[in-house]
């Protein structure tokens, strides 16, 4: 009896070592994560993480025909990064991809990967412009340090009212038509079949 008695305190005290030790180490995790996001360089990096694991789980989603809205003008002037002025004008009549980013931006460069990938495999036949407000000669660094090809652009005038938003990233997809009909914001997974599907679809028509 009194054997049995021993065992249930050991076992007990046990348990309660163990959960304090648990506690402990929960309480340390939450620690350096605090210590970590309050340091600019890691705070960054677990953003960028953080937005990137939520991309995985975030689809781009076909606005029905009925929420399309026609974009009003095309007649937008934008700089490349050779410093060549182009008119948005001339991707009329084509299938495009507007993405406003910037280097600076988390969730932008969570999602960038997939957009570098989706760029390899629609450039030739998908119009795509990634539009910043960003110094050129930190968007060449970016694109350098990652191994990025995506062609970005500096607006010099008035964007169409239809794409000015308030957040970054923020991804429109325009059909031939010029309505608009995939609006995102936020990170997501580009790279996607279900966004492949849908540029596959919007070539054919």
């Amino acid at each position: 009896m009194h054997w049995t008695r021993a065992f249930y305190f050991n076992s007990l005290n046990c348990n309660m070592a163990e959960k304090k030790s648990n506690r402990l180490k929960s309480n340390l995790l939450w620690l350096i994560l605090i210590v970590a996001l309050i340091i600019p360089q890691s705070r960054k990096a677990i953003q960028v993480t953080m937005h990137s694991l939520f991309s995985k789980v975030n689809s781009a989603e076909i606005l029905e025909p009925e929420n399309r809205v026609m974009l009003s003008t095309f007649n937008w002037n934008l700089l490349d990064e050779d410093g060549q002025h182009i008119n948005f004008s001339k991707a009329k009549g084509k299938v495009v991809l507007v993405n406003f980013w910037a280097t600076w931006c988390p969730p932008c460069i969570a999602e960038m990967d997939s957009l570098e990938d989706l760029y390899k495999a629609y450039g030739s036949e998908v119009v795509f412009l990634f539009v910043t407000n960003d110094d050129m000669e930190l968007v060449d660094a970016f694109k350098t340090k990652k191994g990025y090809t995506l062609p970005v652009y500096n607006p010099v005038s008035q964007i169409p009212q239809e794409f000015e938003t308030k957040s970054i990233p923020r991804t429109f997809i325009l059909n031939k038509a010029g309505e608009i009909v995939v609006d995102e914001k936020g990170a997501l997974d580009w790279n996607s079949k279900d966004v492949h599907q849908t540029l596959n679809d919007l070539l054919e028509q």
